[in-house]
């Protein structure tokens, strides 16, 4: 079983938090079987068995043709919070790094895909956490994801729907947050396609870089 010494607890991953992929999403969201738009945040767990670390080597899924991935700034919560609000919320951070999420490429948002998002050692996290009073505002950052070497993706986290202070608190009221939790607060909205022995790397300038490479 793959392991991560950051994550303590719980691994919680937000979906569709790219306010320009859900922007494109709004008349497919009024179609079946959605017929609505989220009102609330669309998250999914990263169970224990996905846990992995920098450097790792992703195995590619038996009987599968493809995969995509995707790079989010990981809030690692410092202490225990329930039902905060989004003013205070950032004062139970205790520090941030990155996060791949490795998957089978998304067909709906409508119900938890389990089978794609729950792959042996498919969410790989940084091996180091920069303390939260070394970055001074979230939202200033950006997440820039290189395959092979060529940039395939950047996502400025002001471009979230929900900022990061807003996500920990609408969390916080669902369940209980506690020290060691990890938060991947968002992904940009189009996953990136991998081939076997691609070399993926996220870097967030200053803050986190995350080195993986997919089995050959």
């Amino acid at each position: 079983m793959n392991s991560n010494p950051i994550v303590k607890g719980k691994l919680v991953c937000v979906a569709l938090n790219d306010a320009e992929q859900l922007a494109a999403m709004q008349a497919e969201f009024s179609q079946p079987p959605y017929k609505a738009a989220p009102t609330q945040p669309v998250l999914y767990f990263k169970p224990h068995n996905t846990w992995n670390t920098e450097g790792a080597v992703i195995e590619w899924p038996a009987d599968e043709a493809a995969m995509v991935v995707g790079a989010s700034l990981a809030v690692v919560i410092g202490q225990e919070c329930c039902r905060v609000s989004a003013d205070d919320a950032l004062s139970y951070v205790g520090g941030y790094t990155l996060l791949h999420d490795f998957s089978l490429p998304e067909q709906s948002y409508y119900r938890p895909d389990i089978k794609g998002k729950c792959l042996d050692g498919s969410a790989p996290v940084g091996a180091a956490v920069v303390p939260a009073d070394q970055v001074a505002d979230p939202a200033a950052l950006t997440v820039v994801t290189q395959v092979n070497g060529t940039t395939v993706s950047e996502l400025p986290l002001s471009q979230l729907e929900r900022s990061v202070p807003e996500l920990i608190s609408i969390v916080s009221r669902i369940m209980t947050l506690q020290a060691g939790d990890v938060l991947a607060v968002g992904f940009r909205g189009e996953r990136t396609a991998v081939q076997r022995g691609d070399r993926v790397t996220s870097a967030i300038a200053g803050v986190a870089e995350l080195n993986n490479q997919l089995a050959d």
